[in-house]
């Protein structure tokens, strides 16, 4: 059949896009490969995997799963003989250090119906080098039987986490592990300001059970009931709770609304294939597949959200979601190390000290509670300040300059890094250690003074 006659049969008096026509001249002309570098778990890539193969059954898709930090790391590594065609993850700010360094390509997608704006924050770069195909928020997902079993109060702010009552019953993930966890960081630093932020992050660490390795650590932990309370990424609770869980998740006033985001590598040795990916996931099919139990993340077009599973929100209704929140992207990309590496120094790498400061103010709280006792109380906010202070300003985190000394990320504390960096973390390192002593001190001599 001559393509012109089977345009007319098909669209009638419809005028097709050449767009369009160019994608329909690909369809069937793809390569016989595709490689993805992604953080997805294979419950997400998995899906999309399958449904691509059969549309396009001659095109076998690779994935290398990667953590965040890791994917961007061997897209920069591999540039110069580069064998990765998509690079698939849910951190935009990731997306912003590859485009800045020159490592993606521009692309047009064929699809419509996709709005610009998803809360405050863009959907799309507006300079076609990546693509949101899901959004995402971040918030606090509990086991319900645990928390019934425990006597626990439902939580629904970050501040609810500071509280006495949830001590060792609370998982998070590093965020120089995890993208989604240093958005998740980023959001409160942002939203409640630096100063306060890290004294919302170091509170509520205080009454942390573990801090995994992996993002996907936590809702195993909180579906398992190793821990009751997990600070996550939505999908994670949403998901679980599709597969039969007793979870739910809340979203915390302060937080932030971002897509998920996929590009095509700079030199992709398949382009026509990774083109197409991304042209499914943002097709009605693609997006529909978000639905499915095992990955319940919110699409980017809001005409499919009618056929949505009942409880999942609809962003594009529901504005409140991530509205306290203007996120800025650049900035977080700016500072992305240097956030995550004091992160590690006052929090992970000391989450013992902090634990032990965080209880002995607990203890002392307790005992002076309904008592009048001003030189305890003084001694205990002392012992407060010690614990929420942080050793860097925010001037200091947003000067480039200071921000580039953090090159190298570490798995663990003795990790050799450059050694300017070094000098620096050693510093934090040596303020934390001290601080939580010092706020151990004072709230043993509070408690003292209570009774």
């Amino acid at each position: 059949m001559h393509l012109s006659t089977f345009v007319r049969r098909i669209t009638g008096s419809l005028l097709v896009p050449l767009a369009l026509c160019a994608s329909w001249g690909t369809a069937h002309a793809l390569e016989d490969k595709l490689v993805i570098v992604t953080s997805f778990p294979e419950d997400l890539t998995g899906v999309f995997q399958a449904a691509f193969e059969r549309r396009h059954p001659t095109t076998k898709v690779e994935v290398l799963n990667k953590k965040t930090s890791a994917g961007v790391k061997y897209v920069q590594e591999t540039a110069g003989n580069n064998t990765t065609d998509l690079f698939w993850v849910s951190a935009p700010d990731a997306f912003g250090v590859l485009k800045n360094k020159g490592l993606l390509q521009k692309y047009q997608p064929h699809s419509s119906g996709i709005p610009d704006m998803i809360g405050s924050f863009p959907i799309n770069d507006p300079d076609r080098y990546f693509f949101g195909f899901a959004a995402s928020g971040y918030g606090i997902m509990y086991n319900t039987r645990y928390l019934k079993a425990k006597k626990l109060p439902v939580p629904k702010e970050w501040d609810d986490l500071k509280k006495p009552v949830y001590f060792g019953h609370v998982g998070m993930s590093a965020p120089s592990r995890s993208g989604t966890t240093h958005l998740t960081v980023e959001a409160i630093l942002q939203g409640e300001g630096w100063d306060k932020g890290w004294a919302t992050m170091k509170e509520m660490a205080g009454n942390f059970k573990t801090i995994t390795e992996r993002s996907f650590g936590v809702p195993d932990g909180v579906n398992s009931g190793e821990f009751g309370l997990g600070i996550v990424i939505d999908f994670f609770g949403f998901s679980s709770k599709a597969s039969g869980f007793p979870v739910e998740f809340v979203y915390p006033t302060i937080t932030a609304l971002v897509p998920a985001n996929v590009g095509i590598v700079k030199n992709a040795p398949h382009p026509e294939a990774a083109g197409a990916f991304i042209d499914f996931l943002l097709s009605d099919e693609g997006q529909e597949l978000l639905f499915d139990s095992k990955i319940q993340r919110l699409p980017v077009k809001p005409a499919i959200y009618a056929k949505a599973p009942p409880g999942l929100p609809n962003p594009f209704e529901d504005k409140s979601i991530g509205a306290a929140v203007k996120f800025d992207s650049d900035l977080s990309e700016g500072r992305y190390n240097l956030v995550n590496s004091l992160f590690d120094q006052l929090i992970t790498f000391r989450a013992e000290e902090l634990r032990t400061a965080t209880a002995a103010v607990q203890a002392a709280e307790s005992a002076l509670a309904g008592k009048s006792k001003p030189e305890a109380e003084a001694l205990l906010e002392q012992a407060r300040t010690l614990i929420a202070a942080v050793p860097v300003t925010e001037a200091e985190a947003n000067d480039p300059a200071f921000a580039a000394i953090f090159a190298k990320k570490r798995k663990k504390p003795t990790d050799e890094v450059p050694q300017r960096q070094a000098e620096v973390e050693q510093k934090w390192d040596g303020f934390a250690q001290s601080n939580y002593a010092k706020a151990g001190e004072l709230a043993k001599q509070a408690l003292n003074k209570a009774n």
